[in-house]
Parts: C-alpha cells; structure tokens; sequence
C-alpha cells in the first residue's frame, strides 16, 4: 500500500496520529490532568511526557503529528523529539492564528487569543519554522470561523497559495456548530484561480457528527480530513454507562478505542487524532486502528448523537486543569 495520502505531499497515511494540545502546556480542557500528569506541570517535566507519549506514539506506527503556536510549547517539545529521534518518516503538522498567553498558569484568565490577519501569519509561521524549520509538512489556520473572514481574506490566501507552491500542504481546523459551513466556504475559497487548501482538520464525535456531509465533500474534492477531538475533550473516554460501554465490552476493548473506530469508519477520514498524555492512553487509543465496528454497532452509537449548539455551548464552559 502506498504510504502517503493522496493528493497531499509527504503525509504518510497512518490512521492514528496524535495531538499535542494537552502535553505542550500546564492547563487544558481534558479532565484527569492531575493523575496523568502529577503536580510537576514544569516546562522540563512536559516535555518529558510529551517525549514520552510521542516515543509510544512512534513504536505504534503513529506517524502524523500534529501541533500548533497556541499549544504552549508543544513545537518546541516536538522539535526537541525530532532533533534527538531523527525520523524520517513523519508528517509534522503545525497551525497559526492563535497565540498562546496563559504564561504558564493553571489559573489564567485567558490562554489563548485568535488572531487571524496577515501580520500573524507571517510573524506565527516565522516562528513555527525556527522551531521546525523543514520537518513542517503541513500548516493550517486554527480554528477558522465565518466570524473572522479569513477564508475569504485575499491577502491570506495569497500567503498561504505561496506556502503552497513551496510542498507544505495548506489547510484549515474547524471549530463550533458551524463547522459544515466553514469546510464549504474553504471549498469555494481561491485567489487568483486557485484555491490554496488541501487538508482540513474538523471535529468529528459520537456527540458531535454534524460535520460530516462537509467532511465527505472535502474528501471527494481530494482533501486529507484529519478528526480531531473523536474522544470529545475526553467525555467518551471515560462513559461508563450506554452502547459506547456497551460496545466495548462486545468488542473486548476500551470506550476510547471504539470513539476513534467510529471516526476511522466513515470513508472521508483519513487520520484521527489521538490526544493522549500518556503511553497508556496512546496504546488504548491506537487499538482502534485493529477494531472493527459493525453495522449494529454503528446503530447503536449513532444514538449518542447531540445537538450541535447544545453540544459546543457544554464544551466552551468546560474548566481548564
């Protein structure tokens, strides 16, 4: 089998990539923090176990690693892994338009800030190449909304159509209710004739599918989909009751395991991402890629499902530990 995506320059089709949102800073929306990660949340004791967890990642086969400028230091982790790991078989992923600012602190007002202009594209993707220089395969706008224009920016998109003609493969996240309507706005997106993007990276949940119809056009027009967030912040990690259980018990196997199964079945997915913080959770995670789920097991999850507004309304008001 050909170990690259189609339509994407150097990005090695592993089914399972994983996510450093949770390990490249002190605090972050996924519950459990403090048993995964004990009291030390120092820059030296996470890089520790985001060297962990990417090294379990790597023996598992996972080769898409994905990163972003407002995960605290998660680049500067990954660089420190991919400097002292050299591996040449990786797809490194990173993203801008965000700015970390919780300065370290469990208790920050704000840890993050969005901006999606012009200036911040230049100035986060400088930064980005310092830390990783030619490791980036792929550079995305975090988080891309219809509030903040930027698929329709012509400025931008002529920024990024250059990035693109250099070999790094162009895309966007999604985030909120709105996500289907984001995705087909990239779609349409062009500049000068051309549209820049090849990979869009959504969220996609057993509580959250809304997206997936978009996700499906994106793949049929040659897009990489990556899934991000298949464990809803860590929401179906941990159900203890309902067919997700239910499910895995059938299946001997985790909740977790089964979440990202039902992301990897739907045709459009590409890559889902794993965001574990731990070797532990990695190997539980990375079982899904052995797991096959059946149609009445896809029935009976498919129940799980929950209004989009209601669905985001819960995840915005979650805490940061």
């Amino acid at each position: 089998m050909d170990p690259f995506l189609a339509g994407a320059p150097r990005l090695p089709a592993t089914p399972v990539g994983l996510g450093l949102a949770a390990v490249g800073r002190p605090a972050y929306l996924t519950p459990g923090r403090d048993a995964d990660l004990g009291d030390d949340r120092s820059e030296e004791a996470l890089e520790a176990a985001a060297h962990a967890v990417l090294d379990a990642a790597y023996a598992r086969g996972v080769r898409y690693l994905d990163a972003a400028r407002s995960y605290g230091r998660a680049e500067a982790f990954l660089a420190s892994w991919l400097a002292e790991r050299a591996p040449d078989d990786v797809t490194v992923a990173s993203k801008w338009g965000y700015r970390y600012t919780g300065q370290w602190r469990l208790d920050a007002e704000v840890h993050e800030v969005k901006d999606h202009g012009l200036d911040a594209l230049r100035r986060q993707l400088a930064e980005t190449r310092a830390l990783l220089g030619d490791a980036l395969d792929a550079y995305q706008i975090h988080s891309a909304t219809l509030d903040t224009g930027v698929l329709a920016d012509r400025a931008v998109l002529a920024e990024l159509a250059e990035l693109a003609d250099s070999g790094v493969t162009v895309g966007f996240t999604t985030s909120g209710p709105r996500q289907a309507d984001v995705v087909r706005q990239g779609l349409a997106a062009e500049v000068d004739g051309v549209n820049p993007f090849g990979l869009v990276q959504a969220t996609w949940n057993l509580l959250e599918p809304s997206a997936g119809p978009a996700l499906a056009e994106a793949a049929e027009a040659g897009w990489v989909v990556v899934v991000k967030e298949a464990l809803a912040n860590g929401r179906l990690a941990t159900a203890e009751a309902g067919p997700l259980p239910e499910v895995a018990a059938r299946h001997g196997t985790t909740p977790d395991a089964v979440a990202i199964a039902a992301a990897l079945a739907e045709p459009w997915s590409a890559v889902a991402l794993s965001g574990a913080v731990t070797p532990t959770q990695l190997a539980r995670n990375t079982a899904a890629v052995d797991l096959r789920l059946d149609g009445d097991d896809l029935g009976a999850l498919g129940a799980l499902a929950e209004d989009p507004e209601a669905y985001w309304q819960a995840r915005s008001a979650r805490a940061w530990t």
